[in-house]
């Protein structure tokens, strides 16, 4: 039986509320004792919406601006690569369906082409480093 395609929109809008726990154990290189983010899908989108067009973040800038926003000491990388995966395969949806660059979630200011996170998208890394070019070209806003 052929797999179901993910419904990312479902995913994006399902996810759990951001949260700050205590972690009890080392976990994904977060040390025992630190207060952690498992953000959301949404605020992970607006943070991404807010970076100027033709410039980038690194993926570790986003984490530690939204764990200090936060409160709390570091940002699950876990959750952090799955929701910038759902968010942006909605962004590619949304451009399939004919929405405009500017109309969309700019995730590729943050998932550069070579990431782990590209290599896992329905595009391939080559769309995502179009999709860089394309922000580039378009100017400042």
């Amino acid at each position: 039986m052929a797999k179901k395609p993910t419904d990312w929109r479902k995913r994006f809008g399902a996810a759990k509320l951001p949260h700050v726990v205590t972690l009890h154990t080392d976990f994904a290189g977060v040390k025992a004792g630190s207060t952690m983010l498992s953000s959301s899908p949404g605020d992970i989108a607006a943070y991404l919406a807010r970076i100027p067009r033709g410039e980038t973040r690194t993926i570790h800038r986003l984490r530690n601006e939204l764990a200090r926003k936060a409160g709390a000491q570091a940002m699950c990388p876990v959750t952090t690569a799955i929701y910038l995966r759902v968010v942006a395969e909605v962004s590619l949806r949304d451009l399939a369906e004919g929405k405009a660059l500017h109309e969309v979630v700019p995730f590729w200011r943050v998932v550069t082409p070579d990431s782990t996170v590209a290599k896992k998208l329905s595009c391939g890394t080559e769309h995502v480093a179009h999709l860089v070019e394309l922000d580039l070209s378009e100017g400042p806003a």
